[in-house]
């Protein structure tokens, strides 16, 4: 793993990265993921850990994190020797790694030779980074274990995300799980395994991520560098809406998303009616060739409003509130199961609906504003 292949030389964009915070791989610090941890750290002392895992749960609650803790401390450990003069060595108690070990270092340099990430390149012809990993990445697996191990060290492969591989590549990560060389152990990183290849599913071993705290939240935050708000009210707002997710929640706090959402609520105060300068300002902000990102919150938001009023008809009003005036008007809309049901079923209809308008290029503001009118339409029909 050079670091031109990680895209550190080039200073070229990284898949696996969000915008302009660290990278996974020199983040030293983990949360909420302790029952992970323990659950490998167990299997590793055991002596019959598995050769592959498969790393799940939700986007941005520290998966990669994770995959990064634990390579380091692969590549670090010693591969098991004779006991010796001195006794069998002693069982690690913690994946820590010091930032000051020679793996952490050459890892976070991306110069690391006993580990190969496979992710999705940049394609230096279109100058941006490729949609899926394709198969040329992944034959790059062969050539990577071709290679002796340095240092008669375990050998780290990490997939992120394996989501993202096309057939193709697919089927060249199954042929490496099905005969993985020795010392070797593939970390694939997923945030929707059921959609994997269930040969690829049943050769990992799977360890599951929880999604975070806000306590384990805010303190991701800050070791990613960002400022949580200082206001407790604004903090749990924050949590809430980011749903246990750093990645979301760095996203809501750089695009001043706790304001759109506020918005957005007091935009929907009086459904089924709804006021059109609002409407119009909302659509017109998520608008234009800077405002991508925008527009992908105001999706994004929306279809958190949306599932929050359908978890409401179903087990009342979430708490605490993400928005001033949020629970009331939550309980207006789903005051039983039937109407969460249909709330349930409008947020993936709108979801699929915002998705293919982005996929055709379709206006972002004409889309902002349609979405708005089918919710209108939506709770005209409920009688609401």
């Amino acid at each position: 793993m050079s670091a031109a292949a990680l895209g550190v030389a080039e200073e070229l964009p990284e898949a696996d990265r969000l915008g302009s915070y660290p990278h996974p791989r020199r983040t030293e610090n983990l949360y909420g993921q302790d029952a992970a941890e323990a659950r490998f750290l167990d299997s590793f002392n055991s002596g019959r850990m598995p050769h592959a895992w498969l790393i799940t749960g939700p986007r941005g609650i520290g998966k990669a994190t994770l995959a990064w803790r634990l390579a380091r401390f692969l590549i670090a450990q010693p591969l098991g020797e004779d006991d010796g003069l001195f006794g069998a060595p002693e069982r690690p108690d913690t994946l820590a790694t010091s930032p000051e070990h020679p793996v952490a270092r050459r890892i976070a340099a991306g110069s690391e030779g006993n580990l190969f990430l496979l992710r999705r390149p940049w394609d230096h012809k279109a100058k941006r980074l490729k949609t899926v990993i394709d198969v040329e990445s992944a034959r790059d697996l062969k050539r990577f274990f071709a290679h002796s191990a340095a240092e008669q060290a375990r050998r780290v492969v990490i997939v992120d995300s394996a989501d993202e591989m096309n057939a193709s590549a697919a089927n060249a990560v199954l042929k490496v799980l099905e005969e993985p060389p020795a010392n070797t152990v593939l970390l694939l990183i997923s945030h929707a395994p059921a959609a994997l290849l269930p040969t690829i599913r049943s050769r990992c071993q799977v360890l599951k991520c929880a999604t975070l705290s806000e306590p384990s939240l805010i303190a991701a935050l800050r070791e990613a560098g960002a400022e949580p708000p200082e206001d407790p009210a604004a903090r749990a707002a924050l949590s809430a809406l980011a749903e246990g997710s750093v990645a979301t929640a760095l996203q809501l706090i750089d695009d001043e998303g706790l304001a759109l959402y506020a918005a957005l609520v007091a935009l929907l105060r009086d459904l089924p009616k709804l006021s059109r300068p609002e409407v119009l300002t909302m659509a017109s902000k998520a608008s234009g060739r800077d405002a991508a990102d925008r527009f992908r919150l105001t999706v994004r938001l929306i279809d958190t409003f949306l599932a929050r009023a359908a978890r409401t008809g179903v087990a009342g009003p979430p708490a605490p509130e993400a928005a001033p005036g949020e629970a009331a008007l939550l309980t207006r809309l789903a005051p039983d199961t039937r109407r969460a049901r249909a709330w349930a079923e409008l947020a993936a209809t709108l979801g699929a609906r915002a998705r293919a308008g982005q996929a055709v290029n379709l206006d972002a503001g004409a889309l902002i504003t349609d979405i708005c009118l089918k919710i209108s339409e939506a709770a005209h029909e409920m009688h609401l």
